[in-house]
Formats: C-alpha cells, sequence, structure tokens
C-alpha cells in the first residue's frame, strides 16, 4: 500500500516535497516511480529511482525536480523546485513491477494520489 501527501496551493517558483509512504518489508527492493496527470490528459512519467538509488527523469521537469528514498522509512520523495502552472496536476507514487521505469504499465502498486496547484 501507497499513501501520497505533501500536495496543495504553490505559486509559480515556490516548492514543494511530496512524500509517498510505503507498507512492507521489502521496499528496498523495488523501483519506485512518480506521475502526474493533469485534467483531461494521459498520466505522464515524471521520475524514477531504482533499487540501487539511480535516477531518471522526464525532461520537462529535469533540473527542478529530485527524487529520492529512504528505505529505512519506506518511503520516496519527490522534491519539486522552480515549479510552473503547466506543472498543475494530481501527482502518483507508484511501485515497480518490472519493466521499462517510463511506462504507467510497469508500475504494479499506486498510491491515492496528490493534488499540486501551481498558481500563475
Amino acid at each position: 500500500q501507497l499513501q501520497a501527501s505533501g500536495g496543495g496551493l504553490v505559486q509559480t517558483g515556490g516548492s514543494l516535497r511530496l512524500s509517498c509512504a510505503a507498507s512492507g518489508r521489502t521496499f528496498s527492493r523495488y523501483n519506485m516511480g512518480w506521475f502526474r496527470q493533469a485534467p483531461g490528459k494521459e498520466r505522464d512519467f515524471i521520475a524514477a529511482i531504482n533499487w540501487i538509488g539511480s535516477t531518471y527523469y522526464a525532461d520537462s521537469v529535469k533540473g527542478r525536480f529530485t527524487i529520492s528514498r529512504d528505505n529505512a522509512k519506506n518511503t520516496v520523495y519527490l522534491q519539486m523546485n522552480n515549479l510552473k502552472p503547466e506543472d498543475t496536476a494530481v501527482y502518483y507514487c507508484a511501485q515497480s513491477g518490472g519493466g521499462s521505469y517510463n511506462y504507467p504499465a510497469s508500475y504494479a502498486y499506486w498510491g491515492q494520489g496528490t493534488l499540486v496547484t501551481v498558481s500563475s
């Protein structure tokens, strides 16, 4: 089970830190990802971190967002800086079931989503 939190309303240029707490004792073995979905759009890949800590980012967020994990706390984070109105979306964390890190179909478990709204 995944529980995402940390969303909210922020102005352009602001920052937010999303958290995703996972249950289960094998968290450290799994790749984790963040996706987002804006109204009327598909769910898009944002960032992923594999079990050894390598990270991957969508071009749209590279240099602004940072994914990290704390295996002792079974938690993955998404630090979002320099936010833009186009970052407005529901953000989902997910646990990989295997496959390419940037495809939603590669993820077996999903959190409930947390809304991020960036005002201009």
